[in-house]
Parts: structure tokens; sequence; C-alpha cells
């Protein structure tokens, strides 16, 4: 059994009618860390995200009351922080159009019946882990510029410079190193850096993303050879280191 501890006061609230799968699951969670309450319908459920404000809900399709994707509209509907609650749903049904319909209404992830304790933790760290990250980046985004020591990122001027000299970088080549810093510390596939700049036209090739780290390199690192800031993960992809000179 995995006990790592989360955050603390990390706080679940599963909306679940069947109370026994409720208390297994809650018992489960709690010698990991969370602090777990308990709804058994639709009605308490969106009483108690309003009451509890939760960091995540665990909420079952099937309810006595109502189902769980109008339990998932309405809690969607809510005014200020509680409409944007992380929500995982759980069913029985192995419909997969209640997935898609689940994901389209606002849910973040979805585990069906029968599932290992085990998985529900990961998932549940996992959307976590995602709010979290979401959260940073919003607040990443209200800094216009960005400052990794002797490296400034502009967005809005859209500029890059070293110890005040000005890098002489396409716009595409911009756009790459942006969304890598504005990810710094995560290690990035190239398909999920191309992703992070889509809505531009992209390379036909992932292998082009190489061809221009490169060249972002020549004009951000002391020595493009052994570089400091944008970092090689062998079959992965790229890291933007957070702590820099």
């Amino acid at each position: 059994m995995d006990n790592r501890t989360p955050m603390a006061s990390t706080q679940l609230l599963i909306i679940e009618d069947d109370t026994r799968l409720a208390r297994m699951v809650a018992e489960y969670l709690g010698q990991s860390g969370f602090e777990v309450a308990h709804a058994d319908d639709g009605g308490k459920g969106l009483a108690a995200v309003q009451e509890r404000m939760p960091d995540l809900v665990i909420l079952d399709l099937m309810l006595p009351d109502m189902d769980g994707l109008e339990v998932c509209r309405r809690i969607r509907a809510l005014p200020g922080e509680a409409a944007r609650v992380p929500l995982l749903m759980l069913t029985a049904k192995g419909d997969p159009m209640d997935r898609i319909i689940g994901l389209e209404m606002g849910a973040d992830d979805y585990l069906p019946k029968p599932f290992e304790p085990r998985e529900l933790l990961a998932r549940i760290r996992a959307v976590l882990r995602r709010k979290g990250e979401s959260r940073a980046d919003a607040a990443d985004a209200r800094q216009p510029l960005l400052r990794f020591g002797s490296l400034e990122i502009d967005r809005d001027a859209r500029t890059v410079t070293v110890a005040g000299v000005a890098c002489e970088l396409t716009s595409y080549q911009f756009d790459l190193l942006l969304a890598m810093a504005e990810r710094a510390g995560r290690v990035l596939t190239r398909d999920q850096i191309m992703e992070a700049v889509r809505g531009r036209e992209l390379e036909a090739f992932d292998r082009s993303i190489d061809v221009h780290v490169g060249r972002i390199r020549n004009a951000i690192e002391a020595d493009s050879k052994t570089p400091k800031r944008i970092l090689t993960v062998r079959g992965v992809g790229y890291v933007f280191a957070k702590q820099q000179d």
C-alpha cells in the first residue's frame, strides 16, 4: 500500500450511494494522507461542494436522486471557485459514450468500476498535480517578464535577452522557448512542445524541433555544446532548467 502523504490538508469529497464502497475508498485514501468526506446522493453532494470547497470530488455516475452527469453539470454551474473543483467520475457502465459525455460536461478524469484503489489514488494525484500546474501557469501568465538568472523573456515585447544582450530568434523559436520556459522543470516530449505552440503552422516532422532547439541554444547558451538552460532528456525530449546562472 502506498502511504506517501500528499499536500497537507488535501480534502476529497466522495459522492457515492454505495456506502460500503465509499467507506472502503475513504479508509484507503485516508491512509494516504487525504481528508475524505462522503455524501450518499447528488443533492447532498452539491451542498457539500459549496460548504466544504473540497480539492477534488469523486463522483459516481449512478445516484438515487439524479445521475452523476447532472451533478457534474450543476457543479460546473456553481458560482466562484466551487465551479472549478476537479471531478473524477466513477461508473459501472462500460459504454464509452458515458465517458465522452462526462468529459465534455467538465469531468477531469474517468474511472470505470471495478477499479484498483491504487489506480484511483494515482489518478487523484495526477488530477491534483495538473490542477496545481494550471494554477502556476495562470500565475506566470500574469507576469509579462520571465527571469531565469541572466536570461529574460518578455512576453509582451516578444524579446529575449541574456545579461542585457538581445538574442536573435525567429517568431517560431520565441514561441518554442516561451512554451518550455513556462513549463520550467517539466520534461516535455516533442509532441507536447508542438502542442504547446498549436495554432501556428507546425513543421512536418517532430525532429524539426531538434533543429530549432539547437538554434535557440546557440542564442541563449554560453556554450551550446554543453547547455545549461535547455537540457536533453535522452529518448524523451527536453526540459527547461528552473535554476540557472
